[in-house]
């Protein structure tokens, strides 16, 4: 195999790639890059076994062939070669040659035809949005996601379609995110759980673009992606996803209006006084037109007035600052409206429309707040 491209067009597609080789693994093939030019175009491909990443990049083939190459390495090669064209040739016995004006290297590769290809999906049920959607989608429910693996549903997302919406939902047992995106054309339903890990990677690789599109395509067992010269394919996560309309309610008994900023700086100053890892809560003490949040920790404590505007009773009520301080961050409204029932129960925080929701569980405390 002989291929020639430019340093800029290598480094895109190893970097795109690279997000699906498995950082520990006993197989030695999957550490590697697939570099395809049997054909008349250049693909790279990556594999995990759980996801996968191929694309194309532009180049001359020479000579047709097919190698792998051990991704860490390639991956620092090309990264460190001077910005002009790359030659990549391989032999026989699968040694490969990579040359960039006066920089030449010489590298084991394996044999293309071990490699782990992608599976072959048939690419019939679909829908389609922008990349910019899907990257803000992500963006605003992948904090919510559980990082170990006890519950292996709460380490993935739901992506729920129906007719002309989208609904994606996460959740960690403390805290759940909805967010809920009208699509251009009406598709038959579906309903499949995407792993956590693979949204956060193609999120790394999306344009972000309202003018990219993006096509997922969806079967029994995997989920594709395919947006510019990209196809990412994920397995989903198996089983029957939680019932979350059950854990919804519009009942409430207090519910104010704030302003979105000055709340998330006010928790933000607060946080100031908590050590990682400490669980000291944040109090909320919402009376008419006032709330005052407070906190106490080994450091020191804190008390702060913001301005709300309230509906029913008076409520005081313990939150973990970090869950606050997530959901906040990613709503793009200037205010926000968040309804709540009792001190035990669940606060939600939602617009109008129901677009997005975010419901938080509150924690005890010492009720004795200054």
């Amino acid at each position: 195999m002989k291929l020639v491209c430019s340093k800029s067009n290598l480094l895109k597609g190893v970097n795109i790639v690279s997000k699906a080789v498995p950082s520990k693994t006993t197989m030695t093939i999957l550490e590697c890059i697939l570099i395809d030019a049997s054909a008349n175009e250049i693909k790279l491909t990556a594999n995990d076994m759980e996801l996968g990443i191929e694309t194309k990049i532009e180049g001359d083939i020479i000579q047709k062939g097919i190698i792998a190459v051990d991704a860490k390495v390639f991956a620092e090669i090309v990264r460190k070669l001077p910005d002009s064209n790359v030659s990549i040739e391989s032999d026989s016995n699968y040694r490969i040659s990579i040359s960039c004006e006066k920089a030449h290297f010489h590298i084991s590769g394996k044999s293309g035809e071990d490699f782990s290809y992608l599976p072959y999906i048939e690419k019939t049920d679909f829908i389609s949005l922008s990349q910019f959607t899907l990257k803000e989608v992500i963006r605003q429910t992948i904090f919510s996601i559980a990082d170990n693996d006890n519950n292996k549903l709460m380490t993935g997302e739901l992506f729920e379609v129906h007719e002309n919406e989208l609904k994606v939902v996460s959740l960690d047992g403390h805290r759940i995110s909805i967010r809920k995106i009208e699509l251009k054309d009406a598709y038959t339903d579906k309903k499949v759980v995407v792993p956590g890990k693979s949204l956060q990677e193609i999120s790394k690789i999306l344009s972000g673009e309202t003018e990219d599109e993006i096509r997922i395509f969806f079967t029994n067992n995997h989920i594709v992606f395919e947006f510019d010269t990209t196809t990412v394919v994920s397995r989903l996560i198996e089983g029957e996803y939680f019932k979350i309309n059950q854990m919804l309610s519009t009942d409430y008994e207090t519910k104010f209006v704030i302003n979105k900023k000055e709340l998330l700086n006010c928790i933000d100053r607060a946080t100031l006084l908590v050590k990682e890892g400490d669980k000291k809560p944040i109090i909320f003490r919402i009376t008419n037109e006032n709330m005052e949040i407070n906190i106490n920790s080994q450091l020191g404590s804190m008390k702060e007035d913001i301005d709300i505007e309230k509906e029913g009773k008076d409520i005081l009520i313990g939150f973990n600052p970090k869950f606050l301080i997530d959901a906040l961050r990613v709503i793009d409204d200037e205010n926000v409206t968040v309804y709540m029932v009792n001190p035990k129960a669940p606060c939600y925080i939602r617009d109008e429309e129901q677009k997005y929701i975010y419901l938080i569980l509150p924690v005890n405390f010492n009720s004795a707040v200054n």
